[in-house]
């Protein structure tokens, strides 16, 4: 690292750490490659967190491979850490076989967990309170003599402090004496609320300091090191962190979009913002804090999760502004609704078109799409009534924003037109196969390109696939770009479902050249023809957006 993670002279800095490669794998439904592991490992490391919790080594092969891995290809400034328990209760740490993997690992810090908690202690353990004690001074020692660097996790903290504080600062005052540099109060359980979460760090707080006066000369208590990790299971992780650094937590724990075993931990992307832009300290530098919805996009990418639109600082939505009222005022000055620049943590604010839209909508979303319209132009208003009129039938624009562009474009008479529609036909069939049914489609479109008509003919395992084949297949003689096009998501929509097997739907594609991506929608009562609208849409802005960058090298 740059600067030793042990100097605490900066004013108000906080020290992050990152466990999303461990603790956020946990995470039901999520599951992370080595490759996986050394991109978000790389991702973190740019932008700017200090320790970066790889794994348990020896826990599992990939793991191991992750450290060995990261020794070929070091990160520029983050600490990687390990991660491991302390000892078991019929092993010395010298003779246990599970920390020799930890050892192997090669990362200058360690984090070790230990039992806080009685209950954990005498019924997960099976041991003696004692014992336990023993088991952490032990490891610690050990990890020490071998030059390793503790951050201690006291899992269950603050469970086994409300029950029995006594032995709880018990374990805190073996690891502190057997040299841990960092004391990480655990809500593992994540049933604890700010306003216990406040009140104990602050009487830790105060127990570090009686203990540091104590002790004057001696440097294992030359200053109060305390770390908070926290689970969402009360939905309060980044408020109770919060509590924390606000009595005396100069460490934060936690993970990318918050991902984590059962609710989740402590989520990064709001920490890191409130901590920074609302309190005043120092985590990132600011042009790193301002790739942190980037990162966020990517991190989940790489999990294969889709992003939360509503996440707050980070997510798609989190500075649209729908209302009339709200775009007016938002266009005279941002700060009437919204609490943060969306530009400092790199997100942006939108402008959502729906049935709810005013004036200020259309004009504001026109200059987002780099058009100027005079509001007194005929055609604002013709605009504005005709995405009233096409929600009334089922159409949802504040999702599918390159359908609206389309839309504007074509009402200014700057729609490209790249093909002409002429006809397409659907063939689905049901057929054995041994003793399961296997689907076929079967897709015929025909398309007219520069005056030229073109037949084509695809299949698929789904009638929309078939469809979006086919129609790749009629015009990438023409436009080669399309090959870099794919449907990144697709979602149907019931949209009066009373009416039975006659209902409208309402289809929402999503897609993507693998940089940028896009929405459109289609609604028809016949499905095909809606998924027909939304895929044909996404094709055409696609083209729109090559023709673009096209242009500007011109």
């Amino acid at each position: 690292m740059n600067q030793d993670a042990t100097d605490h002279t900066a004013s108000k800095k906080i020290w992050v750490y990152d466990t999303t490669l461990r603790d956020g794998a946990q995470r039901e439904g999520l599951s992370l490659s080595i490759e996986d592991k050394l991109r978000i490992a790389h991702q973190l490391d740019q932008l700017g967190i200090p320790f970066i919790e790889g794994g348990w080594p020896g826990a599992n092969p990939k793991d191991v491979q992750f450290f060995w891995r990261l020794q070929e290809d070091p990160l520029s400034q983050a600490e990687v850490v390990a991660f491991c328990s302390t000892c078991r209760p019929s092993k010395k740490a010298a003779d246990d076989p599970m920390l020799q993997p930890i050892l192997a690992a090669g990362t200058r810090w360690v984090t070790l967990f230990g039992k806080s908690w009685d209950l954990h202690v005498v019924e997960g353990l099976k041991t003696t309170l004692d014992k336990n004690l023993a088991m952490i001074q032990d490891t610690i020692e050990f990890l020490r003599s071998h030059e390793r660097r503790i951050i201690y996790d006291a899992e269950h903290w603050f469970d086994g402090y409300k029950y029995h504080p006594e032995y709880a600062l018990k374990t805190l005052a073996t690891a502190l004496s057997a040299g841990a540099e960092w004391l990480v109060l655990c809500d593992t359980n994540g049933g604890t609320l700010p306003h216990e979460i406040a009140m104990i760090t602050r009487q830790v707080h105060d127990w570090l300091g009686a203990i540091q006066t104590a002790s004057p000369s001696s440097p294992t208590f030359s200053l109060p090191k305390i770390g908070i990790h926290t689970h969402n299971d009360s939905a309060t992780a980044v408020a109770n962190a919060l509590a924390a650094v606000m009595e005396g937590a100069v460490m934060v724990q936690g993970t990318i979009n918050g991902y984590g075993e059962r609710c989740g931990n402590a989520n990064l992307c709001s920490l890191i913002p409130n901590l920074q832009l609302k309190l005043g300290y120092d985590c990132i530098q600011p042009k790193q804090l301002a790739k942190l919805s980037e990162s966020s996009r990517f991190i989940s990418e790489v999990v294969n999760l889709a992003p939360d639109d509503h996440a707050p600082f980070v997510g798609l939505s989190a500075f649209a502004h729908k209302g009339g009222i709200h775009v007016s005022a938002v266009e005279r000055n941002p700060k009437t609704y919204e609490h943060i620049q969306p530009e400092a943590i790199g997100n942006r604010r939108r402008i959502v078109i729906s049935d709810q839209a005013g004036l200020s909508n259309v004009l504001a979303k026109a200059r987002s799409f780099g058009i100027e319209l005079d509001k007194q132009d005929p055609t604002c208003r013709q605009l504005l009534q005709r995405l009233k009129n096409l929600e009334q039938e089922g159409y949802q624009f504040e999702a599918a924003e390159a359908s609206f562009e389309l839309l504007m474009r074509e009402a200014l008479h700057q729609r490209p037109k790249f093909f002409e529609f002429k006809r397409f036909q659907v063939h689905c069939e049901r057929m054995p196969d041994g003793d399961l049914w296997r689907s076929h489609s079967q897709a015929i479109v025909k398309v007219a390109v520069q005056g030229q008509d073109i037949l084509e003919a695809a299949e698929g395992n789904g009638p929309v696939s078939a469809l979006d084949a086919a129609l790749r297949k009629a015009l990438l003689t023409n436009y080669p770009a399309i090959a870099q096009f794919h449907l990144t998501d697709y979602k149907v929509r019931i949209l009066d479902g009373k009416t039975g097997a006659s209902a409208k739907t309402r289809v929402l594609a999503e897609s993507s050249d693998g940089y940028k991506r896009w929405t459109t929608v289609g609604v028809s009562g016949n499905i095909i023809e809606a998924s027909y609208q939304a895929v044909v849409e996404g094709l055409e802005y696609g083209l729109m957006m090559q023709a673009r960058v096209k242009a500007a090298f011109r």
